[in-house]
């Protein structure tokens, strides 16, 4: 259990490394979880070590919205000064993502479509 905290831990640490040293707009957190993924990836998948400490993890994952609902109750009177804004950039930022994720999923449905139809002509 520990070797896997320690990978978890190293991956965010380079995450945030990499983030601090290119300047790029996204947490430091998030960077280490992509490299991880990609390690997780080029091993195979997560040893048992790390997957028992992820379930161990996640058995409290709900903890970590505490922060965020007491920043969220800290806020209250800035939300209410910008409620306007908020809800048009949730409104506009959920259109966008549906109509990206459906065309995303049109363009991968005719490759896989021309793919099986590859396969039919071949055979």
């Amino acid at each position: 259990m520990v070797r896997a905290m320690a990978i978890l831990l190293l991956c965010q640490l380079v995450g945030t490394i990499l983030q601090q040293a290119t300047g790029l707009p996204v947490p430091g957190p998030v960077i280490g979880l992509v490299l991880l993924l990609g390690v997780l990836v080029w091993r195979g998948g997560p040893s048992e070590s790390m997957a028992a400490t992820a379930q161990g993890i996640l058995k409290y994952l709900g903890l970590l919205f505490v922060p965020a609902g007491v920043g969220f109750i800290t806020e209250l009177q800035e939300l209410r000064a910008n409620a306007i804004a908020i809800a048009i950039a949730i409104v506009v930022s959920t259109l966008l993502c549906l109509a990206v994720t459906g065309l995303l999923m049109q363009w991968l449905l005719r490759g896989e479509r021309s793919e099986s139809r590859g396969d039919a002509d071949a055979a």
